[in-house]
């Protein structure tokens, strides 16, 4: 029996315990038989959670693209590797083989190297959805550079957190970009955070929208003249199992950005075997997700654990409503993909057009598909099983984050019976478990708590860039020896999970991860501004919007309301990205504290959420008669 590939639910109960009773066990065999290694391990895991210190596969070296390209050139050389499909429709797409995916990675590889970057350094990639994106990521990787890949819908300033925060040595980007009917000027976003960057040595240019742009003199350079002189072999750096492949920055309930680290050989051995199971695939099946690369699921679920599989990948650069909202149908027809890997906030956007949309396209290729990013909710979940799967298609409602590195608990399809809602069961070697308010873990079933995992699974994270205190104090302080999600969590009388939303400061917006407290930062950044708190509310496509309340200073009283609440939005524009925009601004004389000044934010997601019939105790309250006055004002 192969533990790589779970086909029923019997044999899923039978790996589960496999892998659970001995869990080293369990990944030596799927390390063993599935990968290239140059050296095999001495140990398989060693841990302690209270320092926390992780390591897999110890002592073993690879380099992880020699998996994802290299071994698969003698079989598969002229397999289609990733097709891209440009943003607009009627520019040509373009279908990279193994074969030419190796040349595109040893030739960008050789201009890093040809720049100066050495094993060790961080490479910042700030990139639209074009294949220098992946060629890029691979390249760093190939020789041993450490990616940090930052989403190109950031601020210049979000931007330059990142950069400064890991020291990146280069930055890779492009003139600019297309979305949808408009371009953004990614160059110019660049320029202006690298007036803050010291750090930055070099930036590669790469020609995507042909626009006028500046070219700073010794620090500019065009990609495709190096490329184009670049030889196209280089070998592959061999690597530790526990060095760094990449940084990528998640947002914290406080403050900065958290630099993720993920180590080489653990991180690929799970995202391989994860992708394989999840999504079922088969060796001529034509794969999509519609992340951006920018975020973890396309780091894990767009370039390495498809292409470690030997997978056919899809890189789509533009929007779902784009020329029309029927786009993502389209392209499921124009390739027949199989399996196809979206957000909730996706699927609501489009449930909301005409089903006719939807109904003038053959999706009858689909096998799986796929949710992420947040909790899927039930009137989505029917829509996408109904309309777009024809009730054939198996959905997986996949619960992962940026620091598991890959899918923790999903459906497996065709073998787990899937429930709305509910993300279902563990894959194997996943050990959750659900804690109560006295840190006690809570057994049985029918119940719900703090979903915390006790076991390390090979693509955990391994540190916060440059803050091992932080990391230790953010994911292994609150429950003992156990990794705390910052997710509740519900466990049905079968022992399904379903994902219940997040229990610190953090609120999910279109699957974006947004701490309130940068936000609250910028919106005191106003002038006028003297105070502010953020929450979330429920909103129909996005599944939570942002809600602000905002004391003004006295200067501030007598402005024009709704030019402060554009002028409001705009800084949160500048110093974070349009994502994290508010929808609502209430301008209140003050915000309910407890005593010791802390506001309660509990009300103020009551009343933004228009659930004020249990307000709760409002008694020990520094000023009670404050939250009559924000609910009588509540938009």
């Amino acid at each position: 029996m192969s533990n790589y590939h779970i086909k029923h639910l019997e044999e899923y109960f039978q790996i589960y315990r496999k892998s659970v009773r001995d869990p080293e066990n369990f990944w030596e065999e799927v390390a063993e038989e599935h990968f290239m290694w140059r050296k095999k391990w001495d140990k398989v895991l060693s841990w302690d959670f209270t320092k926390p210190e992780i390591k897999w596969f110890e002592g073993a070296k690879l380099n992880i693209t020699e998996n994802c390209i290299d071994r698969h050139l003698p079989t598969h050389g002229n397999k289609t590797a990733i097709i891209f499909e440009p943003n607009d429709p009627e520019e040509k797409e373009q279908y990279i083989t193994f074969k030419d995916l190796h040349e595109r990675v040893c030739k960008m590889a050789n201009v890093l190297k040809d720049q100066g970057v050495k094993k060790g350094d961080r490479v910042c990639i700030y990139l639209p959805m074009i294949p220098e994106l992946a060629v890029s990521v691979l390249a760093c990787a190939r020789i041993g550079a450490i990616h940090s890949v930052v989403f190109a819908g950031f601020s210049s300033s979000a931007l330059a957190t990142r950069i400064n925060d890991s020291n990146c040595k280069m930055v890779i980007t492009s003139d600019g970009s297309y979305r949808g009917s408009k371009t953004i000027d990614l160059k110019g976003i660049v320029d202006e955070s690298l007036e803050k960057c010291p750090c930055v040595e070099t930036v590669l240019v790469a020609k995507r929208i042909n626009s006028e742009i500046n070219m700073t003199q010794n620090r500019d350079k065009w990609l495709q003249p190096l490329l184009d002189a670049a030889n196209d072999y280089c070998p592959a750096e061999i690597m530790d199992s526990e060095d760094p492949l990449f940084i990528l920055y998640t947002s914290g309930s406080t403050g900065m950005p958290k630099g993720m680290v993920h180590s080489t050989g653990g991180y690929m051995v799970y995202t391989a075997y994860t992708f394989k199971n999840v999504f079922q695939y088969k060796d001529e099946d034509i794969y999509w997700c519609t992340a951006d690369i920018g975020w973890i699921t396309g780091h894990s679920y767009i370039l390495y654990g498809p292409l470690a599989n030997g997978a056919t990948t899809l890189m789509f650069e533009g929007v779902p409503s784009y020329p029309d909202f029927g786009r993502f149908w389209q392209i499921v027809e124009k390739y027949k993909v199989n399996q196809f890997y979206t957000a909730p906030t996706a699927i609501r956007a489009l449930a909301k057009e005409n089903l006719e949309y939807v109904e003038k396209y053959d999706l009858s290729s689909l096998k799986v598909m796929g949710s992420v990013g947040e909790p899927i909710n039930e009137e989505a979940w029917h829509w996408y099983n109904i309309n777009v799967g024809k009730k054939k298609s198996p959905i997986v409602d996949t619960w992962w984050q940026t620091e598991t590195g890959g899918i923790m608990i999903s459906p497996i399809p065709y073998a787990t019976p899937t429930i709305p809602t509910y993300a279902s069961l563990p894959l194997p070697g996943i050990q959750p478990a659900l804690m109560d308010e006295n840190g006690q873990e809570i057994k049985g079933n029918q119940v719900d708590g703090r979903l915390c995992i006790k076991f390390p699974w090979p693509s955990i994270a391994r540190t916060i860039w440059g803050n091992h205190q932080r990391y230790k104090d953010t994911y292994f302080s609150a429950f003992e020896n156990k990794y705390f999600t910052g997710d509740g969590a519900l466990r049905d009388e079968v022992g399904y999970y379903r994902i219940t939303g997040r229990v610190d400061d953090v609120i999910i917006v279109s699957g974006h991860n947004l701490g309130t407290a940068p936000i609250e930062d910028a919106v005191n950044e106003h002038p006028a501004v003297a105070e502010s708190a953020i929450v979330g509310f429920p909103h129909d496509v996005k599944g939570n919007a942002l809600y602000g309340y905002v004391i003004l200073k006295e200067t501030g009283e007598t402005r024009n309301q709704d030019n402060l609440r554009k002028e409001i939005n705009q800084i949160i524009t500048e110093h974070i990205g349009p994502i994290a925009k508010l929808d609502k601004i209430q301008f209140t004389s003050g915000l309910p504290k407890t005593r010791s000044g802390k506001i309660m934010r509990r009300i103020l997601r009551k009343i933004a959420s228009k659930d004020t019939g249990n307000l709760g105790d409002t008694s020990t309250l520094l000023n009670p008669e404050v939250v009559k006055e924000i609910m009588d004002n509540a938009l």
